[in-house]
């Protein structure tokens, strides 16, 4: 079976190595993208099975790439999305949801909460029906 791969898209180098460290520890295999154009070009080629996605960085913010994630999906396999943000403003956290993130957590942490809302997302995935049956309805 494929190591899980988990993209973490973060522009504070410390933050970005911190996490990087802790979630490989996990077994996980660790994708890093340094703005949010890298992380939209890996999450095409490498597929990732969970993204952290920070909204302030370079290129592209985190909204962006989560917009587009959601509006041309590169895969047929849902792509859990938890927005690790130091914006915890009110708005923020709903513009996230509308755009369909699927967990907020707001900086600072604890590398703790990030590695069960990983879990967690990652226990969803089976649960979650591909876009392509979702739409076909009842047969």
């Amino acid at each position: 079976m494929d190591p899980i791969k988990v993209l973490i898209a973060e522009d504070e180098i410390e933050v970005l190595s911190i996490m990087a460290k802790r979630i490989s520890q996990e077994g996980y295999e660790v994708i890093v993208a340094r703005d949010g154009q890298e992380a939209w070009e890996l999450i095409v080629s490498k597929s990732p099975d969970v993204i952290l996605l920070d909204l302030t960085m370079p290129r592209m913010d985190g909204f962006t790439v989560l917009k587009k994630l959601r509006e041309q999906p590169p895969s047929d396999k849902w792509q859990p999305v938890i927005i690790i943000s130091a914006l915890g403003e009110l708005q923020d956290f709903q513009k996230g949801l509308a755009l369909e993130a699927d967990h907020y957590l707001t900086k600072p942490c604890a590398m703790e909460e990030v590695i069960r809302a990983i879990r967690t997302m990652l226990s969803l995935i089976p649960l979650r029906k591909p876009p392509s049956e979702t739409e076909k309805g009842p047969a």
